[in-house]
């Protein structure tokens, strides 16, 4: 079978060079990365799902009580795209504070703000204690939590990725995103287990508060697992000897920015599918159905447990098909699903267990490999940040204002929103793609 992933540079000899050397000082090798990476990945996923779960089953009562139910509801989807919005920005910022004190400073530094901006949204007071004030508490909070979202960026994936095989550069891909199913499934089991033993006026009363709290302990064991890694002697002779190191936003822009943009839109149809299986339809089952909120978080876990399986499949098949064209073939199944995607959410509780079942075993075969399949067009001084930038841009355009655009346009036009957003997600993918391609067929 022709192999037609992307045309990645022959690291082979030189991944084995670095890490035979690596063992001379503290055996840090592709397992040790890898173990980092999921670790800090989840412990970030974690935070942001614990928001999103949250933000419907939540803040519309809590922070937004002036409003019906599903204007309060937009209002908080509202506040969770804003994370994304500053995403970039953090990138930025923490880039500059690693060039001035470091990559152990920059990475402690933003997991202790993303960990307090977590842990203080549990102390929240109501509207009707303070007012605007809760509101505007909360949008300072999301926003902490997204600069620091930004500068959590440590470089293990891409060094993963370098430091890998040649031919199972797939498989190693696809271990940074166990983070997101993982992370999804203790958020929502932790969620699910509340509603299951408290009564709704517990629940909001205080019970909702116990999430965040449990987030800030998964911060501080992720901060020092990862910790381990960075401030090491190999990882940094690692980072060094890959020229994994930070550049100014606006040269990477200037040098490489059309990497950047393929790369992030290259990755659309994964991203477009994230929340719309994840966060959407506990609001529209919350809002439109009478079926038990607990029970759809029960079939979200297990929707997560077999969105890891299938990254893991992603890794093996990618190896074997190629990157690019399992993110391509993904991309079109993803269109099939969203063709039949209204169907299903209207189709009763039933049908949407199986929207949501369904949805987590694509998301897991194209999330597997979403991040990092352009990226390797980057040259490698500008590797590092590039990756990292070119991930914001793509939860930015792909999943930020999901929940809201999605949920807002359903109640008024239709399920065919549904449909449509994730169709604008698959047409971006294919054509980034494409055009990936013609270029490399240009400079070949």
């Amino acid at each position: 079978m022709v192999n037609n992933s992307m045309a990645l540079p022959d690291y082979g000899h030189e991944s084995e060079a670095s890490l035979s050397h690596a063992d001379t000082h503290e055996d840090v090798g592709p397992g040790d990365i890898a173990v980092g990476v999921v670790i800090g990945r989840s412990a970030e996923y974690f935070d942001f799902f614990v928001f999103g779960i949250a933000c419907v089953l939540v803040f519309p009562a809590l922070l937004f009580p002036f409003a019906s139910r599903l204007e309060g509801t937009l209002l908080a989807f509202a506040v969770f795209a804003l994370a994304f919005v500053v995403r970039p920005l953090g990138t930025a910022l923490f880039m500059a504070v690693q060039r001035r004190w470091g990559r152990g400073s920059k990475l402690s530094a933003a997991m202790l703000l993303l960990g307090t901006c977590t842990v203080c949204m549990a102390f929240l007071p109501s509207f009707e204690q303070e007012g605007a004030g809760a509101i505007a508490a909360l949008v300072l909070l999301r926003l902490g939590q997204g600069l620091a979202l930004g500068g959590s960026w440590d470089g293990l994936p891409s060094l993963l990725a370098m430091s890998a095989p040649a031919q199972r550069r797939g498989w190693y891909a696809m271990l940074g995103q166990l983070g997101a199913p993982l992370g999804f499934a203790l958020a929502a089991a932790i969620f699910a287990y509340l509603q299951g033993q408290l009564t709704q006026a517990e629940f909001l009363a205080w019970g909702w508060r116990y999430p965040f709290c449990v987030a800030f302990a998964v911060n501080v064991v992720a901060l020092f697992a990862r910790l381990r890694l960075v401030v090491g002697q190999s990882y940094t002779e690692l980072l060094q000897e890959r020229e994994l190191v930070p550049v100014g936003a606006v040269r990477l822009l200037r040098d490489e920015g059309r990497n950047v943009l393929l790369g992030a839109f290259a990755a659309l149809a994964s991203f477009a599918l994230f929340h719309v299986v994840t966060i959407f339809p506990l609001s529209w089952v919350a809002l439109e159905s009478d079926q038990a909120v607990a029970r759809l978080l029960t079939v979200q876990i297990f929707g997560a447990l077999l969105a890891a399986g299938a990254i893991v499949t992603s890794g093996w098949l990618a190896d074997r098909v190629g990157r690019r064209t399992l993110l391509g073939s993904m991309a079109a199944l993803i269109g099939l699903f969203a063709v039949a995607a209204p169907w299903l959410l209207a189709a009763g509780s039933g049908g949407a267990s199986a929207f949501v079942l369904l949805g987590f075993v694509l998301l897991g075969l194209s999330f597997g490999q979403a991040s990092g399949t352009v990226t390797a067009n980057f040259s490698t001084q500008y590797r590092y940040t590039g990756a990292a930038l070119t991930a914001d841009l793509a939860w930015l355009f792909g999943a930020a204002f999901a929940p809201l655009v999605v949920l807002g346009l359903s109640t008024r036009f239709g399920l065919g929103a549904v449909s449509l957003y994730l169709l604008s997600g698959v047409a971006c993918t294919l054509a980034a793609l494409r055009i990936n391609r013609v270029f490399e067929q240009r400079e070949q």
